[in-house]
């Protein structure tokens, strides 16, 4: 389940989103790369060359990568980043373990795992290039659907950065999972109390797969959060805004650090 691992210090687990692996979150090496962080990259069953260890819902899931991380740190101190789905597998680890975590944050998190229930903006595309969209040739649609800056630079970092994860998962286990994701239950809900470490939970305003309201909703949660919703941003808001991003993520860990 541990993809990469990069640097020394206190784990820093990141866990990515459904349908991709570990390689859409290797962007924020650049920002937190310098950090006395061990960034431990996660990746989930339907990753290239990982084995399918079997879960059936999401709740499994979480409790896999909860193992995971006891087997990594023992009780030992570490932090959590998730983005998308992996916000959920993240908060659910944190939650699990408060004493042992320095801290949380989730990217683009999924916080309404019933999509039925989610409340999303209306999709907008901040900057549009046809030029742009016509060189993504047939992964296209995968790139116009969560792309909200249709940018060179983006195209690049898609094809880099997620392409990888898209083209690699197993779709079986995708599949198996998704049949029960509207089942995932809310850490924060079932918490006996609030969430005392340091938080960071960004959206993009522009999200049409999770929003940003619902996560909003959850700031009682976590006294000591920080909330942010980025203007030019969708669902891939780590690429789409790497320098604000970068230095939110990087605020998050000194003050981890300092916990």
């Amino acid at each position: 389940m541990i993809a990469a691992v990069h640097g020394e210090g206190i784990p820093l687990f990141l866990v990515h989103g459904f349908g991709v692996d570990h390689r859409i979150l290797l962007p924020l090496e650049r920002s937190v790369g310098s950090e006395r962080w061990q960034r431990i990259y996660i990746d989930l069953p339907w990753a290239e060359r990982v084995t399918d260890t079997g879960e059936r819902t999401p709740r499994q899931l979480a409790d896999t990568v909860l193992d995971e991380v006891v087997r990594t740190v023992g009780d030992g101190p570490f932090a959590i980043l998730g983005n998308s789905f992996g916000a959920l597998l993240a908060r659910h680890v944190s939650h699990a373990l408060p004493e042992q975590c320095l801290g949380v944050a989730t990217l683009a998190g999924v916080l309404q795992p019933d999509h039925a229930r989610r409340t999303l903006p209306a999709r907008e595309v901040v900057v549009h290039d046809p030029e742009v969209l016509d060189r993504a040739g047939q992964w296209r649609g995968a790139f116009e659907e969560m792309t909200v800056l249709q940018t060179p630079t983006m195209l690049r970092d898609f094809e880099e950065y997620v392409l990888p994860g898209l083209r690699g998962c197993d779709q079986h286990v995708l599949d198996r999972l998704s049949a029960s994701y509207t089942d995932a239950y809310s850490p924060e809900t079932e918490a006996a109390s609030a969430f005392p470490a340091p938080a960071l939970h960004l959206f993009g305003r522009q999200d049409q797969v999770v929003g940003y309201e619902d996560g909003l909703a959850f700031q009682h949660h976590y006294p000591h959060g920080t909330f942010v919703v980025l203007d030019g941003a969708g669902h891939n808001l780590h690429l789409e805004q790497p320098e604000v991003v970068g230095a939110l993520v990087r605020d998050w860990l000194h003050r981890a650090e300092n916990f």
